[in-house]
């Protein structure tokens, strides 16, 4: 787990990162990419931990719950350094607007665990990336605000942003909060706006056919398809086509149902196919089943490969993934864009080395 110590200061040219909640490593790729030196890292999944291992051995990961992780361990890790930055990406399930569970989630106030570390590492700003719906939640905002503010720190407004703005070739729309112990940061405009942003065809049309095994990358290999499936993929057309295109001997009984009672519209994505030309819609952890969304390869009669899922979270094409496809497919779904969390990043990464921006 390599939790080695640093005593030195800070060198000239090095920014400081933790990341918390790290999952399989899409926030720190994206921290590295920008410049900085990310020395710790804390997750509690087995799996994630081994994924991220393998990209990125050189940080000091604690495989821990965040609610048994102490604060003096990482103030261990970082010894004399300064902090620049502190990633909190805590788990998102709780606020999402898929998830229809009326229990009670204990998880929502897994974000309020980064007022400890804080207090304790002092960072120069906190980035919080969630989804939109954390903002429903007002107890946990005002605490969170109320607890920051104690500290020093200036909390922003949540900003709702997309991921396609920021160099993803994904519709995925984020909130992000910033805290600073000086004026409030104003997040960096967008790199890849509309008429710009990246495509599915840039990001993975120049990839070779999939097959059913592949010795050069075994992420990139084709989902076995039941025949019924075959056949449905065969009669949505190429490029964005739907479910909507089937014939009735082969739509879903339960989708005519909901024909029946005008509520199809809930699933349309179902079974679509992705458009080449556009971003691709929202991955989810059923990021390669057509069954759960317009998860189908543009033109190609299957699901998108692990592969390309990675690659439209903007992961480098060698990213290496631990686990079985279910595990990996729900890693790369529940991933913080690499490109998203480098270009939000740069701009900490540019007030700390003390550039005009």
């Amino acid at each position: 787990m390599g939790q080695s110590k640093f005593n030195e200061k800070n060198t000239a040219n090095e920014v400081v990162a933790i990341d918390l909640f790290c999952g399989c490593g899409g926030v720190t790729e994206g921290l590295k990419q920008a410049g900085f030196t990310v020395i710790a890292a804390v997750d509690n999944d087995p799996i994630c931990c081994q994924t991220y291992r393998l990209n990125h051995p050189e940080v000091s990961l604690l495989e821990k719950d965040i609610c048994k992780t102490s604060a003096r361990s990482l103030k261990s890790i970082l010894g004399k350094r300064k902090l620049d930055l502190l990633v909190v990406c805590a788990p998102c399930q709780p606020f999402s607007s898929l998830n229809k569970s009326k229990k009670p989630d204990e998880r929502v106030y897994l974000i309020l665990q980064s007022v400890r570390f804080t207090k304790a590492l002092k960072p120069q700003y906190v980035l919080f990336e969630n989804v939109p719906g954390i903002t429903k939640n007002s107890t946990v905002i005002n605490q969170l605000k109320s607890e920051f503010s104690k500290l020093g720190y200036n909390l922003s407004k949540p900003k709702q942003i997309d991921a396609a703005d920021y160099g993803v070739p994904q519709r995925r729309v984020r909130c992000v909060i910033v805290a600073s112990r000086k004026k409030v940061v104003d997040l960096p405009p967008p790199t890849t706006p509309p008429g710009h942003r990246i495509t599915v065809r840039d990001a993975i049309g120049d990839l070779p056919a999939a097959g059913f095994i592949n010795p050069k990358d075994s992420l990139h290999v084709c989902r076995k398809h039941s025949k019924i499936t075959i056949d449905r993929l065969q009669h949505i057309s190429h490029d964005g086509g739907s479910r909507d295109e089937l014939p009735a001997h082969l739509r879903l009984q339960c989708h005519k149902k909901l024909d029946d009672i005008g509520e199809a519209t809930y699933y349309c994505d179902v079974y679509g196919r992705m458009r080449w030309d556009t971003v691709a819609p929202t991955l989810t952890t059923g990021c390669t089943d057509v069954t759960k969304g317009r998860y189908a390869h543009p033109v190609f009669d299957r699901a998108i490969t692990l592969r390309e899922a990675a690659l439209l979270q903007t992961f480098p094409i060698d990213y290496r993934f631990y686990g079985n496809s279910g595990q990996i497919a729900r890693q790369i779904g529940n991933a913080v864009p690499v490109n998203l969390a480098k270009n939000l990043a740069l701009i900490f990464y540019t007030i700390n080395k003390g550039d005009v921006l």
